[in-house]
């Protein structure tokens, strides 16, 4: 510790090592200059070697689903009758064909981005509901926190997957139909858990402050409640991009998802399975997105937790 007496002649300064300008760690950078809290999560996930490999993975095929379709001059809906199910490379059908006689890699390109399509939107929908709602509930207390609480134990009781299959037939695998009913079946344990988690936070001050200055509920909610649990809602949304491809391709697979002449992954496996001794690329390719695409997303939920939980070790230190 320096210390300037009067009379004593200059104040001893401290000997600092090589590289000692760079400060706390993890929390300012080696210019001395704090960290951004993005900049430093960033940094934390670009650590964990399996979180960047999933996300190249998942840039991968979202690249395949938007200009796959021009590598090739087939439609997933044409159909060459001269070619039926025929191998890959023959014909001039790079991936095949099946026994429509349409091209399995345009169907491919197609089917990945029609999963990811719904898989993304029903993600978002049931994070951003479960997040609005779970904290609503907290915030209020008392009755009104009992009865949407009570419907969340209600709606999870009920035979949601019974009920999703039902309106899949009804509606004949319209893709926007099965958003909306994965979407008001998949967000009430989300919700519950975030409820859990921001039961605490009504008590802390800045909350407790916002309601003695008359600041609104859905202000407060929005502004005080959901940016403190924004680290589970992200990592929330990521894992549920999986899940969500998951339920997609079992419902199109046992024929309650989408339907032709549109086509998913899932319808994709569900006309593969029976073919699969015969023409096995039919059943093995859509499979393997699927199985990509799922483990791609589960790295990256992994790291964004990692490196959104300041306790774990395992993004390093920043």
């Amino acid at each position: 510790m320096a210390i300037n007496m009067p009379g004593a002649g200059p104040a001893t300064e401290e000997v600092r090592p090589n590289g000692a300008e760079a400060q706390e760690p993890g929390k300012t950078g080696s210019d001395g200059k704090r960290l951004s809290p993005f900049k430093l999560y960033m940094r934390r996930f670009a650590r964990n070697k399996a979180a960047l490999g999933g996300l190249v993975l998942f840039a991968l095929l979202v690249l395949f689903s938007l200009f796959g379709r021009y590598l090739t001059h087939w439609d997933h809906m044409e159909a060459d009758f001269t070619a039926l199910s025929v191998a890959p490379g023959v014909g001039g059908h790079l991936l095949g064909t099946n026994g429509a006689g349409n091209d399995v890699y345009a169907q491919l390109v197609h089917g990945l981005g029609r999963s990811l399509i719904i898989a993304v939107t029903v993600s978002l929908l049931t994070t951003a509901i479960a997040g609005l709602f779970g904290t609503t509930a907290a915030y209020y207390g008392g009755k009104a926190e009992r009865a949407m609480l009570g419907l969340v134990h209600f709606l999870l009781i009920l035979p949601s997957f019974l009920i999703i299959a039902l309106v899949g037939t009804h509606y004949r695998g319209d893709w926007q139909v099965l958003v909306v009913v994965l979407t008001l079946f998949g967000w009430m344990l989300t919700a519950r858990v975030i409820w859990s988690l921001a039961t605490s936070l009504r008590e802390r001050e800045y909350v407790m402050a916002a309601r003695f200055m008359g600041v609104s509920p859905i202000r407060t909610i929005v502004r005080h409640l959901l940016p403190n649990i924004g680290s589970l809602l992200i990592v929330t949304f990521t894992l549920g991009v999986a899940s969500t491809v998951q339920a997609e391709t079992a419902l199109s697979f046992i024929g309650f998802g989408v339907k032709q002449p549109d086509v998913s992954l899932g319808s994709m496996l569900a006309d593969g399975q029976n073919t699969l001794s015969t023409a096995p690329w039919l059943f093995y390719l859509p499979a393997a997105l699927v199985v990509l695409l799922t483990v791609a997303m589960a790295l990256i939920g992994d790291g964004l937790r990692d490196a959104l939980d300041p306790t774990s070790q395992s993004g390093g230190r920043a």
